[in-house]
């Protein structure tokens, strides 16, 4: 593909995940969704063609096979009566589930999947997000998980719990299940990102496992309910997970493991990819030792994940009313992060964050060298501030609540 076919692709994109369907589209959109073959980058090119999901779906054979990508047999599935029964049963099912369907710019998607090169067309959900969850860890490794590379697992979900953070996974045996219970144990909010269905937990031992992810967090999947799991589709649903996360974790991998997919996803999409190092000879432990080789993050516990996460794209609004510009806030103190937030975007004088902390000014001043030194401030003058990364900079968005 050349230069001005990947421009006209990007926008293509662009056009069906940023621009909000339309309410009396959305049936048309599924119904376009369910066509074996039609994915992320084909229904860009056809709606960017025809416009709508419904007058897509009113095309005519020639029309559409003039859309670059469409042969004869995709054509063919689109104009398919039958999809609309499909649809309607797929609707019926959701209902009766309670499972929502969240269509391109549906304002509850977070953010960071948005962004990736090729998000879902369309996703099944469980569950609630919440802004929180822009604050989401990616933690994955092998089903054939070792006593070690268990312990790793929860230690280092349980660390990150502590400090906030969303855990995501794949809710495969092992690792990913080692993760989701942990974090649920620990009281913190995880999300499943399924190669199955809803309806059709994969592994089915997962069944209540899944059930409590509902309950504190977030069951995903691109696959429409009642279909049965399809092995291609494992490997696919690795980008979602990355894509919801500031980095990927790798706490144990083989050579062939599913999980240096999610890492390669990683990288792809500039997210961070940690690796939690193995004994040498370990068959478990070949994948993520080599990850290091070539670049990875060592990882040995939460805080060295913490302090590698560089800043957000946007400010996230914490539960106790903090602006968080960098997830590694959150290892802070209570005095430190007190003063922090008495810290503007722009320089701020001595007298100023005194009075907005409320702290004795020997403890403020002491309290600053120690930002200044982990590199959280710097110094802008003799007696002022700022942050290192504006909460209102250019680079964020408008700040999120939780």
């Amino acid at each position: 593909m050349n230069d001005s076919e990947e421009c006209e692709l990007d926008l293509l994109e662009n056009h069906v995940t940023l621009a909000a369907l339309p309410e009396s589209e959305k049936f048309a959109f599924l119904q376009l969704s369910l066509v074996d073959g039609v994915g992320t980058r084909i229904m860009a090119r056809l709606i960017h063609r025809f416009g709508a999901p419904s007058t897509v779906l009113a095309a005519t054979l020639r029309d559409l096979g003039e859309v670059p990508r469409v042969g004869p047999k995709l054509a063919s599935n689109i104009r398919n009566p039958a999809l609309l029964q499909r649809t309607d049963e797929v609707l019926e099912i959701c209902r009766q589930e309670k499972i929502d369907i969240l269509y391109p710019a549906d304002p509850r998607i977070p953010t960071l999947l948005s962004e990736i090169p090729d998000p879902p067309v369309l996703l099944y959900m469980k569950g609630t997000f919440t802004p929180e969850d822009q604050l989401s860890i990616g933690m994955v490794g092998t089903r054939h998980a070792t006593a070690y590379g268990r312990y790793m697992a929860e230690r280092l979900t349980k660390g990150l719990c502590s400090y906030g953070c969303t855990i995501v996974s794949g809710l495969a045996r092992g690792i990913d299940g080692v993760c989701h219970r942990k974090a649920l144990e620990n009281g913190g909010r995880t999300i499943a990102v399924l190669g199955s269905s809803l309806t059709e937990i994969y592994p089915p031992e997962h069944k209540e496992l899944a059930q409590r992810i509902a309950d504190q967090g977030v069951l995903l999947s691109e696959t429409p309910p009642k279909a049965k799991p399809k092995a291609g589709v494992f490997p696919q649903r690795n980008r979602i997970i990355s894509g919801l996360s500031l980095g990927i974790v790798v706490v144990e991998a083989a050579d062939r493991s599913g999980s240096l997919i999610t890492a390669r996803h990683a990288g792809e999409q500039g997210r961070d990819v940690f690796a939690v190092p193995g004994q040498a000879s370990a068959p478990t432990s070949r994948g993520s030792n080599r990850l290091i080789r070539d670049g990875a993050i060592l990882v040995q516990d939460a805080e060295d994940i913490m302090e590698h996460l560089g800043p957000l794209s946007r400010t996230v609004e914490i539960s106790t009313g903090e602006n968080i510009q960098q997830p590694n806030e959150l290892t802070l103190n209570e005095v430190e992060r007190q003063v922090l937030q008495a810290i503007e975007g722009h320089a701020s004088d001595i007298d100023q964050i005194v009075l907005q902390s409320g702290l004795p000014v020997s403890r403020v001043l002491s309290t600053l060298s120690v930002l200044e030194i982990q590199g959280f401030i710097l110094r802008t003058g003799g007696r002022s501030y700022s942050r290192k990364y504006p909460l209102h900079s250019k680079r964020s968005a408008p700040t999120q609540k939780v």
